[in-house]
């Protein structure tokens, strides 16, 4: 068999030109034959190239807040917001109570009367809408039985750092707080204080926060654990969807200082650096927590040996306060327990620059096969991903051992104590992956939750083939079979596009529809329609321009197709807000004058509403192999594309999609063969 040959077909045209002489009446007539067939043949089938290759896809101009080319516009504007926060944990009550400092800064054009405040602990409240909504149909997200929410002590404000706090007059309604400010905050950088003295009960770990007990101690993972501001931005002004569990969280970004007090045998990791270490750590610890800044193999802080031992702590009774500080965040979390293992290990950064990667968990996973393996699925996830795409901007990455299947937070991220092997390192470097989409990139996951889980998942796929030669590979079906993806889009309907709020789609959808389907269109668009050169630099622009700033899907859209040079609103348009399916189809082989060696007029269909690009693959009976690569634009006049390809013998079989790339719905259709016998049809 000869070496394939591949070509470029689309450029191609079948027959001669119509000659000039047959004057004007008699061309306007054939292109309205042309038309007409055309339409007709559209209207016979699923496909219409007018809904496919929309015009008024994505048309709507761009304003001076946000470019039309996907860039922020030249008067793009964003709030801001810092915290000074201060609690103390009571592991017997397991309760949490302090003191959460807010300064808020008005970078909008708007005067803002009220502010909006998020009190998402305010979910497990029996009665609260996500209680009630998840109650019986998605219990996931609540303790059935528990009964809690915040404790809101005092609500004050202030309008500059030396004036006097005054008592605010605020509303709570389920899982939001609006301040009514007693003056006006102007906008173009007025700034205002806030101060919310609060408790709550920590609730048994469900999703996202709690405890859970071990056989050294309980293990508290904390998180939507202080007041934090609402996002008011210049797509809808305050965004107040109450959190019902699923959707996730839209933040501002600013500096976060913070303190956390308990008791003296626990440790602490949190997000950001910590600023006392020399207060909460032995000096043997400090010593080997310099020691993990220069190694590259993960070094232990606290053995599991050590665990329990009164010698591991700076003191043996009473309290101790960990300081740490988180620059240029739009949240942060943490962990405590008296029974964690601590290890940790360097993590190279573009540029010569540096961070650490830790994990904490119980000593009853501690094996090399289980957590004693997390440090370094940390360090690998984010040295892959900052040399990929965007570099990590934090001093630590820190995984906990926590009782959720996998929750993620800016520095820090909870996974779960019984995962190992396989298992752990995809948990881990899903969660570590968030670290980009969204902690660095703040898209709104209350609404689009595909622009934080889908995107995270397909950088997932590339980090989990670097690792060891792809020893955990492959990450997704998007990379592994295309056929088993067009097999669940069929059986399930689709019920719900993409873009479909996070909290609206069908519960059996959730996993496919914000996780797997984007991750497949855009390796889709990676792969097969961009190339990954095109793709890499239009997906880099897209972080580099929405780095620590609120993007839109249309933001993320228009990036791609001005970056990448190319109109994708097809694209755009059939994966990410339709439920179309792809089936494309040989359906004729013709030879030109009946002769293969003057060529021969290979016909293709398209069956269904998706259009791709085609690629086919053409076998002769003299044993040449040929692939030839169509562009999209082939399906642009109409369901129906015959291309001449240049025989020189009779052909045996012509394949559509030869390599299974496409998720295409019927493979029965896929494939021509020459019948037995047949030399020159």
């Amino acid at each position: 068999m000869r070496d394939s040959d591949r070509t470029l077909a689309g450029t191609g045209r079948l027959g001669a030109p119509c000659p000039l002489a047959a004057g004007f009446l008699l061309t306007l007539a054939a292109g309205l034959a042309l038309a007409l067939t055309t339409t007709t043949a559209a209207a016979q089938g699923r496909y219409d190239p007018r809904q496919a290759f929309d015009l008024n896809f994505l048309s709507g101009p761009g304003t001076v807040y946000r470019s039309g080319s996907g860039a922020p516009g030249p008067r793009y504007w964003q709030n801001e917001a810092d915290y000074r926060i201060r609690v103390t944990l009571d592991p017997s009550a397991k309760t949490l109570s302090g003191t959460d400092e807010i300064t808020y800064t008005n970078h909008s054009p708007d005067t803002l009367r009220v502010l909006w405040l998020q009190l998402d602990q305010n979910l497990y409240r029996k009665g609260s809408r996500g209680w009630i909504t998840a109650a019986l149909q998605n219990p996931r997200y609540i303790t059935p039985g528990f009964d809690g929410g915040y404790d809101i002590r005092s609500v004050e404000v202030r309008e500059g750092p030396d004036s006097a706090w005054h008592a605010a007059d605020h509303l709570i309604t389920d899982t939001r707080m609006q301040i009514l400010l007693p003056r006006a905050l102007a906008g173009g950088g007025g700034v205002v204080h806030v101060r919310v003295v609060y408790s709550y009960p920590i609730p048994p770990y469900r999703q996202r926060t709690g405890w859970y007990d071990t056989k050294n101690g309980p293990v508290f993972a904390i998180a939507q654990w202080y007041p934090r501001m609402a996002v008011y931005d210049d797509v809808v002004g305050w965004n107040t969807l109450p959190y019902l569990g699923r959707g996730q969280f839209y933040l501002d970004y600013g500096d976060v200082d913070y303190r956390v007090t308990v008791p003296w045998s626990y440790l602490v990791v949190g997000s950001g650096g910590l600023e006392n270490a020399s207060d909460v750590l032995t000096s043997g610890q400090l010593h080997r927590l310099a020691e993990a800044a220069r190694s590259d193999s993960t070094v232990m802080i606290r053995s599991p040996a050590e665990v329990g031992d009164a010698g591991s702590r700076p003191k043996r009774s009473g309290t101790l306060t960990w300081h740490f500080r988180m620059r240029g965040t739009r949240d942060v979390a943490w962990a405590t327990s008296p029974a964690f293992v601590w290890d940790a290990a360097r993590i190279s950064l573009p540029a010569g620059k540096t961070a650490l990667a830790e994990s904490a968990y119980p000593a009853e996973v501690a094996g090399a096969d289980a957590w004693g393996s997390s440090t370094q699925f940390v360090k690998h996830t984010i040295e892959t991903d900052s040399k990929m795409w965007f570099p990590y901007p934090w001093p630590v990455a820190v995984n906990v051992a926590a009782a959720a299947g996998g929750m993620e937070y800016p520095g820090i991220v909870f996974c779960s104590w019984r995962s190992a092997g396989r298992s752990l390192w995809s948990v881990t470097t899903h969660e570590m992956g968030h670290s980009w989409f969204p902690m660095i990139v703040g898209s709104d996951e209350r609404q689009y939750g595909f622009m934080d889980e889908g995107f995270n998942s397909f950088i997932d796929i590339y980090s989990t083939r670097a690792y060891e030669g792809g020893r955990y590979a492959p990450y997704s079906a998007a990379e592994d079979s295309m056929p088993l993806l067009a097999e669940y889009m069929k059986r399930t309907g689709q019920p719900d596009p993409i873009l479909t709020y996070a909290d609206d789609v069908q519960r059996s959808y959730v996993g496919f529809n914000n996780y797997v389907k984007p991750a497949a269109a855009l390796y889709l668009l990676r792969e097969d329609v961009l190339g990954p050169e095109r793709f890499d630099e239009a997906f880099r622009a897209y972080i580099r321009r929405w780095a620590y700033r609120h993007p839109t899907p249309k933001d993320f859209f228009r990036t791609m197709n001005d970056v990448a040079g190319e109109d994708l609103d097809w694209f755009w348009k059939e994966w990410f807000y339709e439920t179309w399916t792809l089936d494309q189809a040989v359906t004729g082989v013709k030879y030109v004058d009946g002769d293969p060696s003057k060529g021969a007029i290979i016909t293709l269909q398209n069956e269904d509403r998706i259009v791709m690009p085609a690629t086919v693959r053409v076998r002769e009976a003299s044993g040449r192999d040929s692939t030839v690569d169509l562009p999209v634009e082939i399906w642009k006049q109409g369901a129906t594309f015959s291309f001449r390809y240049d025989s020189g013998s009779p052909l045996d079989s012509v394949i559509v999609d030869p390599g299974h790339r496409l998720p295409d719905m019927d493979r029965g259709n896929n494939v021509w063969t020459r019948p037995a016998g047949n030399e020159r049809r």
